[in-house]
């Protein structure tokens, strides 16, 4: 049956493409070969076609919506007057549509809709929803509010109509209260759809509540399962027997440490270095070896593949695996015993890797470094008491700096493109809130690692496709043709030289793009245009490369307490070492690796969107403490409604375009400038700018600011 609906679908596909007069169904029915036993099959494949939105009926005919000018879309946001859809093409891209209310039928957040495009007279195209073809999730998070006398549920974000609430439903909650909620009735019109409460989370004036709603939205478990704390903890109390050391290199007399920040507790990778005689080094860089104790079909591998990735923000960890191993018996804990994998790779004189092998290890770290005292260490400000700490291994980091400084320069001959990004660290009190936002300050000795690390997953990729393994890469997809022609068309605009970036440009080109602007005023612009440029990197089991690093073989093997692919990777090599045939390996973990990389790949963005949310959550936070007082930023985007300005901390906020030129005609580009049109002033991305806090709003983890006019 499916091979048959599979078919008619094909046909049906296969003639009604690009053909904008359609077809009624007998016509159909006959130019795709039916006969009268075929009727049932082809009008039920005819039905889901329609129903799914791959085609669209108009008067008793059928249509391929696209050569109708008709889309598929998702609903990415809602207010009482408009929304917009966003339409996701085949090359990964996306464009949204603006929506009128009127056109809107009700769709929510998350709805896959059909809409038709509709001729735009502002910034955004336009388009009208047609049908609703699948509602997305029914739950959301909100804020409690009353007002005279009665009681609504404010939507976050994504949708702004108030919803009204029944007294009874609030029992127990208070005005101005985080909630979860699930619609339980849809309207046609949003101010007709109704809800209830799931969860409270406390008041929506805390960063803590707002996070906590947004996880639990998500469907984010801070804690653990009964099943799987009990087998963490079962691991952790075994320690390590005689028997896990069988077969194991014994390292635990080399110098062997760890850097990591001075927060961290997850420590899973370790470094030792030490010079050859014939010259180079042998670098050896040691991973926690997780897959020793997370073993298949257990409920430990289950959650872990579940959730895929750890989440970090404010001073938060949601951890994929129990604390029991991510900081105990898997932790690289100075002084302790631990079971490793072990990258061991030579590096000639110059940096270069000649050679390389894995091995299962047993290490005892020395010390646990912290990146900001080995900075301090290498930059020749160390404390006394900081250079007791690390005396043993003081001369190993002068030997990995020198090291580091050789593999950057391989790393800038090789092309990758050197784009800059920022982040910020959010101080808290003891009662959680946000009372600081510095900006993260990186030296030396991350470099250092970074490029250690990097060395290590690049060996791991190449052994992976040297034994044909079935395998987990790190994969990054060269810039699309799309995507090239908007860079293109902004360095044009700026007047720098790119030789017109064209489909299948090597990142070195980009990389010389970079340098040739800096130190100058366009250099944020070129920058930011580059980093939206890149497409995203993601797992899969196809070796394509890594065109952000500019490196032919890429995986990730140095995180495996934190990211599931690591550990399957680490999995897979355990086999590939012990001498397993690669063939069955293959029919072993075919599937699996592709299931692997899909879901991480999606858990990671996930992961990713939370963070950034959660943490705009805690720099609203401290933004109320601010409001009033005067900063000075950096103008870091440009949209049709305003400017957005990142301070030197990395707080951003919103200066609206009736703040930005209050009562006067203005041009916008489209891209990065706004320019007063009866007057001087011009405001382009990258340029300085003295703003105001006007507004911080928790809830929402948006900050507006006002310009301060000279």
């Amino acid at each position: 049956m499916e091979q048959q609906q599979e078919y008619w679908r094909q046909r049906i596909t296969g003639y009604l493409t690009g053909r904008k007069e359609g077809a009624a169904y007998r016509e159909l029915f006959l130019k795709c070969g039916g006969k009268d036993k075929d009727r049932t099959a082809f009008s039920t494949a005819l039905d889901s076609m329609v129903r799914e939105g791959i085609l669209y009926e108009r008067n008793a005919r059928f249509f391929d919506p696209a050569a109708i000018g008709m889309f598929t879309a998702t609903v990415v946001k809602v207010n009482r007057t408009f929304g917009f859809v966003r339409e996701t093409k085949e090359d990964g891209t996306t464009q949204d549509y603006f929506v009128p209310g009127r056109f809107f039928l009700g769709a929510l957040p998350g709805d896959t809709v059909l809409c038709r495009k509709l001729p735009g007279r502002g910034e955004s195209p336009e388009g009208q929803i047609d049908r609703i073809l699948a509602q997305g999730s029914s739950e959301f998070t909100g804020t409690l509010i009353r007002k005279d006398g009665r009681w609504f549920l404010h939507p976050d974000k994504l949708m702004k109509d108030d919803m009204p609430m029944a007294n009874v439903q609030v029992q127990g909650y208070h005005d101005g209260d985080k909630v979860l909620a699930r619609i339980t009735h849809r309207g046609h019109r949003h101010s007709e759809h109704r809800a209830e409460i799931v969860a409270g989370f406390g008041s929506a004036d805390t960063a803590k509540a707002c996070a906590d709603s947004l996880l639990a939205l998500q469907g984010i478990e801070k804690t653990f399962s009964p099943q799987v704390a009990d087998q963490a903890k079962a691991l952790s109390q075994r320690g390590i027997c005689p028997q896990d050391l069988e077969g194991r290199a014994d390292l635990r007399e080399e110098i062997i440490f760890t850097i990591d920040g001075a927060d961290s507790l997850d420590l899973d990778d370790a470094v030792s270095l030490h010079p050859l005689e014939e010259g180079g080094w042998q670098l050896g860089v040691h991973i926690a070896d997780v897959s020793h104790y997370v073993r298949p079909g257990t409920v430990l591998d289950t959650e872990a593949f579940h959730r895929g990735t750890s989440i970090y923000y404010a001073d938060q960890v949601i951890p994929m695996l129990p604390k029991e191993l991510s900081n105990g018996i898997c932790s690289l804990n100075p002084g302790e015993d631990r079971l490793a994998f072990s990258a061991i790779m030579t590096l000639d004189e110059h940096g270069e890797l000649t050679d390389y092998f894995f091995q299962k290890s047993v290490i005892r770290s020395r010390v646990k470094g912290v990146y900001s005292e080995v900075n301090d260490i290498l930059g020749g400000t160390a404390s006394p008491e900081i250079l007791e700490k690390y005396r043993e291994v003081i001369p190993t980091l002068e030997m990995m700096y020198q090291v580091a400084q050789l593999r950057e320069k391989i790393k800038r001959r090789r092309g990758a493109p050197e784009i800059e990004t920022h982040e910020g660290k959010l101080i808290l009190d003891e009662n959680g809130k946000c009372v600081d936002v510095k900006l993260y300050q990186t030296g030396v000795s991350q470099g250092m690692i970074e490029e250690f690390m990097l060395l290590a997953n690049e060996a791991c990729a190449a052994t992976g496709r040297k034994l044909e393994l079935p395998f987990i890469y790190r994969i990054h997809q060269p810039p699309t043709a799309e995507k090239l022609e908007d860079l293109n068309m902004v360095l044009k605009s700026l007047q720098v030289p790119s030789h017109h970036l064209k489909p299948g440009v090597p990142p070195g080109a980009l990389a010389e793009v970079l340098r040739s602007v800096k130190g100058q005023p366009v250099f944020p612009i070129v920058n930011i245009q580059l980093l939206r440029s890149m497409s995203k990197a993601c797992y899969d089991t196809n070796p394509v490369g890594h065109y952000g690093l500019a490196l032919k073989d890429y995986a990730h093997f140095t995180s495996p307490i934190r990211r599931y692919p690591d550990l399957a990777v680490h999995r897979i090599l355990t086999q590939a070492l012990a001498g397993e045939d690669r063939h069955h390996l293959r029919d072993e973990y075919h599937t699996f690796t592709e299931q692997a990389a899909s879901h991480s790949s999606a858990a990671e963005v996930t992961a990713m969107r939370l963070e950034r949310d959660c943490d705009d959550f805690y720099k609203a936070e401290y933004m109320t403490g601010h409001l009033g007082e005067e900063f000075d930023g950096i103008i870091s985007g440009a949209a049709p409604y305003g400017i957005y300005v990142e301070l030197p901390n990395t707080v951003e906020g919103l200066v609206r375009v009736d703040d930005l030129i209050p009562e006067g005609e203005y041009r916008y580009d489209g891209m990065f400038t706004y320019t007063e049109v009866h007057g001087r002033a011009q405001y382009r991305v990258g340029d300085p700018i003295r703003v105001r806090c006007a507004k911080a709003e928790v809830s929402s983890g948006n900050v507006d600011f006002v310009p301060v006019k000279a």
